[in-house]
């Protein structure tokens, strides 16, 4: 039989149940099933910022790294009060969630988030959106002078790199 667990109960990591039956373990001396073994997914993803973050020294970070979200990241701003009083904050705190580092910081929270220019706020909303439905940042475009089609990387590679 199942149990329900509530938001609360999830989000503060309760531990989940056993399943009814597990699957038998096996013994050291027995090799594992012959299959091919799976490559772990890329789960991060390196990014430039088209203006940067200044802190108040007046450093400007622009490299930085997001990594893709998990289930937790989505369903925690929604208990969050700031995004209940204001939803447009939900992408503040989801981004302060993913953002894993910004040049020499490691620690990007919510009031780093707040105080990045527009412009970066919306390249890192698009740049979550491709990596997370999607599982890469790169965009087909055509050329707007001769109609020739490629492909760019919108995490802030330089054209002729590869």
């Amino acid at each position: 039989m199942r149990r329900k667990i509530g938001l609360e109960e999830l989000l503060e990591g309760a531990p989940v149940p056993a399943p009814q039956n597990p699957a038998p373990q096996q013994s050291q001396g027995q090799p594992g099933p012959a299959g091919p073994r799976r490559q772990a997914p890329h789960t991060e993803f390196e990014f430039e910022l088209p203006l940067g973050y200044v802190d108040d020294e007046g450093t400007v970070h622009r490299h930085g790294a997001m990594r893709l979200a998990t289930a937790r990241d989505e369903l925690m701003p929604q208990i969050d009060l700031r995004v209940k009083e204001n939803p447009a904050y939900l992408s503040v705190v989801l981004l302060s969630h993913v953002i894993t580092r910004l040049g020499d910081l490691t620690d990007v929270h919510s009031g780093i988030v707040e105080r990045m220019y527009a412009t970066d706020v919306a390249f890192l909303q698009d740049l979550y959106q491709r990596i997370n439905s999607e599982g890469h940042t790169r965009a087909a475009v055509t050329c707007p002078h001769c109609d020739g089609a490629f492909e760019v990387d919108l995490a802030g590679g330089r054209l002729g790199e590869s």
